[in-house]
């Protein structure tokens, strides 16, 4: 377990159950991919206990996953409502920079972020979202999507705009950037993810990023949100 923790928080990667077993010489594969997943619940738990704040970024990011053999036996949807596709919410403090920035990086700088697979993209589920996870203080820039007509009513201001496709990284960086970069550390290193274990490796990827500057304290951290919370990871 311990080696585990060490290893997990020791890289902005990630591990695969296969790379652990071996570094770990250990026989059984399930073993090792149930403790992962142990570890990773840990790490939503623990980011639960906060909620974002001030000026957000809101946008959706549709993540590659597998089909369940139900959906492999219905005609293929494209685009959004492709079964291919998991809905995910994503959400990130960001704030102007004041001084001028480097050409190619982000006008504003970025906080903490939450990543949040969603059912479908109706405003109520939205709405629940953002009740449980944002304050009521906080602003919001968004685009005009009907899924956010009532977020006037949940937050202090919602900004929603048009946005055309070549100014989404200019309006909305940071959202995009996590998405981009949560896709690489899935292709890279576990290929092919069924839906329902997404928001798992989400929380990995959302924990290390709202710890980036920890460095070697994230062990420590992790360490004590094992213990605080009780695991309720099954394997489905």
């Amino acid at each position: 377990w311990f080696v585990a923790f060490h290893l997990l928080t020791s890289t902005k990667k990630s591990f695969s159950a296969k790379e652990l077993q071996r570094q770990l010489e250990h026989k059984n594969y399930e073993a090792i991919w149930a403790l992962l997943h142990k570890l990773r619940m840990a790490m939503g738990k623990r980011d639960e206990q906060y909620t974002l704040s001030g000026i957000l970024e809101l946008d959706e990011g549709f993540f590659s996953t597998e089909m369940n053999e139900e959906d492999k036996r219905k005609p293929l949807k494209r685009g959004r409502g492709s079964q291919k596709k998991s809905k995910v919410l994503v959400m990130a403090e960001s704030a102007p920079v004041e001084k001028e920035n480097q050409k190619g990086r982000p006008s504003r700088k970025v906080n903490h972020i939450k990543m949040l697979v969603i059912e479908d993209l109706k405003s109520e589920t939205i709405d629940n979202k953002i009740r449980a996870t944002v304050s009521a203080t906080s602003e919001i820039d968004s685009d005009n999507s009907t899924s956010y007509t009532n977020l006037k009513n949940l937050v202090a201001q919602h900004y929603p705009q048009v946005i055309p496709k070549e100014d989404i990284g200019k309006i909305l960086p940071w959202v995009h950037i996590v998405i981009g970069n949560a896709k690489r550390m899935l292709l890279n290193t576990f290929h092919d993810v069924k839906p329902e274990y997404l928001q798992s490796y989400l929380n990995e990827f959302c924990y290390k990023f709202n710890r980036r500057y920890l460095g070697e304290l994230q062990f420590d951290r992790l360490l004590v949100a094992g213990v605080a919370y009780k695991n309720e990871f099954r394997y489905h």
